[in-house]
């Protein structure tokens, strides 16, 4: 009898990634998902789960295609996810929500618009109205804090210790914000590593903070393209926009995102 019980208490799951970015993906339009921080950080922790960077569960959405709920691996809700976004929207398509190759979908800081082409993923990403310089780095929001750093040693940088150090520092303190180092590689492309608040380490690749970095390189004039790309520990995104009056406006984040395993989990 208690056996018999089991596929009651499990629930399926795939994986995907992102440039390295990695995530665990669960269909929750019609079943309950147990939304415990304790539970969603043991399915995401790399030796006693499933092991990845967050967890998303898709939604159903009454006024898009689907709803995007992002989860740090501490499993703590998080804000947006550049990369997670891709692979939702690469998951959705596999489920058969998008039956197209265009979708639109909600996320915590309002829709996205998506266009599909493989296992190429173009976002849109939200506008951004503010950047801030600061002596030492830029500060900007593209749906979650960046905190950018450009500096020539990003090879020799401990990102862990350092980007650590100043996700936990002022001004951001418990809140946080995700900590890039940035190289100029040439006048249309980027190196880029970031320390991630949620997983509390270094990623292989980071969607907002690819953003955020390519945004401060145009505003600072250390590129005059606006079509720039970024490379990352897990592969290269590339990042377009338009500047009008100091806004920038349509934000595409541009890469790969792919299946890469299934199975089932069970929900106790």
């Amino acid at each position: 009898m208690l056996f018999s019980k089991w596929p009651e208490m499990q629930v399926d799951f795939c994986k995907y990634q992102g440039t390295g970015n990695d995530f665990v993906m669960i269909d929750a339009r019609i079943i309950s998902f147990p939304e415990k921080t304790s539970f969603i950080s043991k399915l995401c922790h790399r030796r006693f789960g499933i092991g990845a960077d967050g967890l998303i569960l898709i939604k159903k959405d009454a006024n898009s295609d689907f709803f995007m709920k992002y989860f740090n691996a501490d499993g703590t809700e998080g804000s947006m996810c550049g990369n997670g976004a891709r692979c939702a929207v690469a998951f959705s398509k596999k489920l058969g929500v998008v039956s197209e190759n265009y979708t639109c979908f909600n996320t915590v800081d309002g829709k996205h618009y998506a266009l599909i082409k493989e296992d190429q993923i173009s976002l849109k990403m939200k506008d951004v109205f503010t950047i801030e310089s600061h002596p030492e780095h830029i500060f900007v929001n593209t749906g979650s804090p960046h905190h950018v750093i450009f500096t020539e040693n990003i090879d020799q940088i401990d990102v862990t210790r350092e980007g650590g150090a100043i996700r936990y520092g002022a001004p951001y303190f418990d809140e946080g914000a995700n900590v890039n180092f940035v190289k100029l590689l040439d006048d249309e492309s980027l190196g880029i590593r970031t320390y991630e608040r949620g997983v509390e380490d270094e990623t292989l690749s980071c969607g907002t903070g690819v953003t955020a970095a390519a945004l401060a390189a145009y505003r600072l004039g250390r590129i005059k393209t606006n079509a720039i790309k970024v490379y990352s520990l897990g592969g290269v995104l590339s990042v377009n926009f338009q500047e009008t009056q100091g806004a920038f406006k349509e934000i595409w984040l541009h890469g790969g995102a792919s299946y890469v395993f299934q199975g089932v989990v069970n929900l106790i």
